[in-house]
């Protein structure tokens, strides 16, 4: 009886050391409790309640997990800020070669190529963002802006309806709609 309880106390410490290592890589696999509930707010939250939400979103997405890959994250967005967009791009690649699971690397380094004009690595990257966290309504949305600019409003509205889905109180989004209902859906008689 006495080795039957420690065997039992053996598996129960085994358990509980298998779920404590697990548990972060099975938060880490998919969105996080957290983003899950940031997101149901956000669908039903009024325009003031959702900008809050949006903030808390995107300080969440900011987090890598990686002390080292955060610094990359916050030079580049530096050196866009100042419009340096070659510089932006080399700790942006740096970051996704290092970390190709942190879309918002992804996301960042589309919008830089973007801001060069190099629209079909700023697509690829985009794809890669969505593709990691489909939830980011700001990678739909510039998603969107592409298509705009290659004369496409179809799928542009098609994208600007998807960011909408999950923020509908996105200012850009909605201006973009507005903007494109018209070409998209025709005119009111």
């Amino acid at each position: 009886m006495i080795v039957n309880h420690l065997n039992l106390k053996a598996i129960v410490a085994a358990t509980l050391l298998t779920v404590t290592i697990s548990m972060p890589l099975a938060i880490a696999a998919g969105e996080s409790p957290a983003e899950s509930d940031l997101l149901d707010q956000l669908v039903s939250a009024d325009a003031a309640t959702a900008r809050g939400l949006d903030r808390e979103l995107q300080a969440l997405w900011r987090k890598s997990g990686s002390a080292a890959m955060d610094l990359l994250l916050s030079r580049a967005v530096d050196a866009m800020s100042k419009g340096d967009f070659p510089a932006a791009i080399e700790h942006l690649t740096a970051l996704t070669d290092h970390a190709p699971d942190f879309a918002r690397g992804w996301y960042e380094r589309a919008r830089a190529y973007h801001a060069m004009g190099a629209y079909g690595p700023s697509v690829a990257d985009l794809e890669r963002a969505l593709a990691l966290n489909p939830n980011d309504y700001n990678a739909i949305y510039a998603l969107g802006t592409v298509f705009e600019q290659f004369r496409n409003p179809k799928r542009a509205y098609e994208a600007y309806l998807r960011a909408k889905a999950i923020h509908p109180h996105h200012e850009e989004v909605l201006s973009a709609l507005e903007r494109l209902r018209p070409r998209v859906a025709g005119k009111d008689l």
